[in-house]
């Protein structure tokens, strides 16, 4: 009788029992929850703010709205506290718009790496406490601007340009009309602008 053909065994690797590859999924989960998380978390305040906004502001003007009008409250509380005319409060509005939309920004770029707050203002302006507060970065540009001779004569930009050595002079030139908006509707409303004592 003829041997019939001799049958193989399949080897079939086993799976491996060790849990490596629950291990290494459990691991890539908990990093995709971990990066979803850095990326969706809110930013922090990057600096204790000395002046807050109390009151109503305007939902919107001129499309500057929310944390940005307050900002610009600041902005203008600052000046008037310091004495400077309303064309210098509304220059220093304009400013911040033409430097940071009216955010305080942590961060600079790469002609001001070291660059920061609502007026971008680089190591020399100041402590960098004082140049992420809305309150205080305001003052030191009002303190500049004050040094600036003749400057009710200068168009605004140019007044701007002349404290913030911005490259292009006429940087700043698209936002008089919306500061003078911006002004004009937080004067109109409710808000209060309080700033810390100390």
């Amino acid at each position: 009788m003829a041997a019939g053909p001799a049958r193989v065994a399949e080897r079939v690797p086993r799976s491996s029992s060790d849990g490596r590859g629950i291990v290494l999924g459990a691991i890539g989960l908990l990093l995709v929850v971990l990066l979803a998380w850095i990326v969706a978390r809110p930013a922090p305040d990057p600096a204790q703010q000395s002046a807050t906004v109390e009151g109503r502001l305007p939902a919107a003007v001129a499309g500057w709205s929310g944390q940005q009008l307050a900002n610009a409250a600041i902005v203008m509380q600052a000046g008037r506290d310091l004495g400077m005319s309303e064309r210098d409060v509304r220059v220093a509005v304009m400013t911040a718009m033409g430097e940071s939309s009216l955010r305080v920004i942590d961060r600079g770029d790469r002609a001001g790496p070291d660059s920061r707050g609502l007026f971008q203002q680089r190591d020399p302006w100041g402590p960098y406490e004082v140049r992420m507060d809305a309150y205080g970065s305001a003052v030191l540009f009002y303190r500049a601007l004050a040094e600036l001779e003749g400057r009710d004569a200068l168009p605004p930009t140019r007044v701007a340009h002349a404290v913030q050595i911005n490259r292009d002079p006429d940087h700043y030139t698209r936002w008089w009309d919306d500061a003078g908006a911006v002004v004009e509707a937080i004067d109109a409303s409710d808000a209060v602008v309080v700033v810390d004592p100390a």
